[in-house]
């Protein structure tokens, strides 16, 4: 099969109608919680003025930084088709782990790189997979395993003391993350390495250069959180990052070139 007609079967309409169906679905769902909450924030005498003050704030601060998870969708869009981003994406998935798994996805498949030119149906659908199946065990084990944690937490530990699984949630996202930046960061350092051991000056000094700007614009938007106790800040922080990160790449490959 050729790449142009691989393509235009990642973006049928069949592909659409699916994930439309699914997200609609979900956004259903939303919405019957949503209602669901506002009736029951009424039954117990919370202000109606609060709750509708408290929908529209909830509303706007969502919209900025949903503009991370929209440029996830355009950058996967333009090698595994829009609808195949946009439901993971739009439902349970995270940009960080979509685009990791898709590259390594990619990788193992033997291409060499993510992108529609060299993307085939085999490697489309392992790559499909892996996004989908690694993803679902949050939901799996919460099943099982979310009732008896709720329960931890709740109950203070010796003493009327915290319960000691009270911070691991925060605890173990933080990890998380410091492993997958470590991960990128040390994968680009690498490549500054040559096959005999010496440094090399052939590596690719781009992406840490995008990383150094982005933390010093997350670090600008802590301070302003922390220092100047401009909190809503928080909620624009990640994409704020991103959308500057991504524009100097742009600026300082184009003064480079």
């Amino acid at each position: 099969m050729e790449q142009s007609d691989l393509y235009r079967y990642l973006n049928s309409p069949t592909m659409y109608l699916i994930v439309g169906v699914i997200i609609l679905f979900v956004a259903a769902a939303c919405i019957f919680f949503m209602i669901r909450a506002y009736k029951a924030g009424l039954a117990i005498g919370m202000d109606k003025a609060k709750l509708k003050r408290t929908i529209t704030s909830s509303a706007t601060f969502a919209v900025l930084p949903s503009v991370g998870i929209l440029l996830g969708v355009i950058a996967l869009a333009g090698s595994l088709g829009t609808p195949l981003p946009w439901l993971r994406l739009s439902v349970i998935g995270a940009l960080h782990y979509e685009t990791t798994v898709a590259e390594a996805a990619a990788e193992a498949v033997g291409l060499e790189k993510l992108s529609a030119s060299v993307m085939t149906p085999e490697a489309f659908t392992t790559i499909a997979l892996l996004m989908t199946v690694c993803i679902m065990w949050g939901m799996v084990l919460s099943l099982f395993l979310t009732k008896k944690y709720s329960t931890k937490l709740r109950n203070p530990g010796k003493k009327g003391k915290p319960s000691k699984f009270a911070g691991f949630g925060d605890t173990a996202m933080t990890a998380m993350f410091i492993g997958l930046v470590s991960a990128y960061i040390g994968s680009y350092i690498g490549s500054f390495v040559s096959a005999d051991g010496l440094f090399s000056f052939s590596g690719d000094w781009l992406p840490l250069a995008v990383v150094v700007v982005a933390a010093i614009v997350m670090a600008g938007f802590i301070w302003l959180t922390e220092k100047k106790k401009a909190a809503w800040v928080e909620s624009f922080s990640i994409a704020g990052s991103m959308i500057i990160a991504m524009a100097a790449a742009v600026l300082i490959n184009g003064l480079v070139h």
